[in-house]
């Protein structure tokens, strides 16, 4: 979705109608919502940040996972009471998790420092890689990874320790990185673990209809560059798709024991889901606060038009990473095109978005500030703004201040899938970490942002759910006392 307005919106849809109500009113602004959207997903709410974050215990990925290039893969990581740290990252050539390619095992020393100057409730790291290994589980892989090591002068000599293809042995591990016989060769593939340089650990309740509340621990990690020349530089300013808990993980869940259960030797193989075609229609929100690259906190809520092939989206924009504090609301509209399978993203659906009309509100008197100094040729014409009052900014080709220009036009990346709960979830593409936007087909996606769920269904064929599964609510503020006394 629109590049150019994604770094700057949000929705309200975390820590239930209480915190709604406290994000939804600034002045005599109010956000309007639609009674199937007024409520987040009640499994997602309270939640409670940990800080310092407590790191020891297994980590484990909750299903199939796809970073930029495409890179598709699980996670399962370890930490221990003496700041040691086990890694396994499961790399695979289908974006299903079926088909493992090779894995990397990955020891070392993590410390935690402070929290985040730069993003507000996270805490910074450090960390020392001892050892980094792989395993490959074909010949084609092993092919792969020889041909990207012998791109450069010092890859080749990396990719010498590796054995001809011929002679490839299932479950033979061969070694990357040593820091005590000074041997790198990481660099050459672009692996870095930056990820554990940015730390945020989260505490839910998981409700469900006939049982009791079942706490759920995410860890989030720092996010990975969308340019893969990059990751070597680059410190995480935002968040990968969180991990879960192995003992306190999120149900049903049927990768969890999968990928809790192992190791380089033996890697995971997803059960396969069930195939969900790209049938936009209807309107999805976030179930949760979001947090981009440069320190960017947001929601956002959209609307599809299957029959005309037109759209509408709130991104609603906040200042803390609970998304309680807002700062302004941009609304966008326009059309896209029919979609088309991708050739480089399994899985994926190639669109073609324009925007075409944008309307701002600012939520708070320093956003209100700033517009009011700028020039009203740059945004929004004359007249003075004022707080939580909307105003069409389509006439002045958008709002220079909020970086947003009209028309524009982007090219997409998105998919469907189904959760374990039978929710439908909407993956949009990636937005690019130097806040560019992808406005030529080069620069399209090849990874999702955190997804989106179906609140209202207005398109033949999708289901009607709405936001809030139907479940006895325990009362707010027994379950914030739960999760502190945890």
């Amino acid at each position: 979705m629109p590049a150019a307005m994604l770094p700057y919106a949000c929705v309200l849809v975390l820590l239930g109608a209480h915190s709604a109500e406290a994000a939804g009113t600034a002045g005599r602004g109010r956000l309007h919502w639609e009674p199937p959207c007024q409520q987040p997903l009640a499994s997602r709410a309270p939640v409670t940040a940990l800080l310092p974050p407590r790191l020891e215990g297994p980590w484990i990925s909750t299903g199939c996972e796809v970073r930029p290039g495409p890179e598709f893969l699980t996670r399962s990581y370890a930490f221990f009471p003496s700041r040691l740290f086990r890694a396994h990252q499961f790399y695979y050539r289908d974006p299903l998790c079926r088909e493992p390619a090779h894995s990397l095992v990955i020891k070392g020393k993590v410390r935690l420092r402070r929290a985040s100057w730069v993003t507000r409730g996270a805490t910074e790291a450090d960390y020392h890689l001892h050892k980094v290994g792989i395993v490959f589980h074909s010949r084609h892989a092993l092919l792969d990874i020889a041909g990207r090591l012998n791109q450069t002068r010092a890859g080749r000599d990396c990719a010498r320790q590796l054995p001809p293809a011929r002679a490839w042995v299932p479950g033979a591990l061969y070694e990357l990185l040593s820091a005590r016989a000074e041997r790198d060769c990481t660099a050459a593939l672009g692996f870095t673990m930056h990820e554990l340089s940015l730390v945020r650990m989260q505490r839910h309740l998981q409700l469900q209809p006939r049982a009791g509340p079942r706490l759920v621990e995410e860890l989030y990690l720092g996010d990975i560059h969308t340019d893969r020349a990059e990751r070597r530089h680059y410190r995480p300013t935002g968040y990968q798709r969180p991990l879960q808990s192995a003992l306190h993980h999120a149900h049903p869940c049927p990768a969890c024991s999968l990928i809790a259960r192992s190791d380089e030797h033996h890697p995971p193989v997803l059960p396969a889901p069930a195939a969900l075609p790209l049938h936009l229609g209807g309107q999805w929100v976030s179930p949760g606060c979001e947090v981009r690259p440069a320190v960017l906190f947001l929601t956002r809520r959209f609307t599809f038009h299957g029959h005309s092939r037109s759209w509408e989206g709130y991104y609603h924009h906040f200042s803390d990473p609970a998304c309680r504090q807002p700062t302004f609301t941009v609304y966008a509209a326009g059309r896209y095109t029919r979609g088309t399978p991708s050739a480089k993203v399994l899985g994926g659906t190639e669109l073609v978005f324009q925007v075409t009309e944008a309307r701002v509100t600012p939520m708070d008197q320093v956003t209100t500030a700033m517009l009011n100094f700028s020039e009203p040729s740059s945004c929004g014409g004359p007249g003075a703004w004022s707080l939580g009052t909307e105003r069409d900014v389509t006439a002045t080709n958008g709002c220079v201040p909020l970086g947003i220009r009209l028309p524009h036009v982007e090219y997409e990346l998105f998919k469907m899938e189904r959760d374990p709960l039978g929710q439908s979830l909407l993956f949009i593409g990636q937005r690019p970490t130097d806040g560019s936007s992808p406005d030529t087909p080069e620069k399209r996606p090849t990874s999702y942002q955190a997804p989106l769920v179906l609140c209202a269904a207005a398109a033949r064929g999708l289901p009607s759910a709405g936001c809030c599964p139907r479940v006895a609510l325990l009362p707010f503020a027994l379950l914030v006392l739960v999760l502190q006394r945890l």
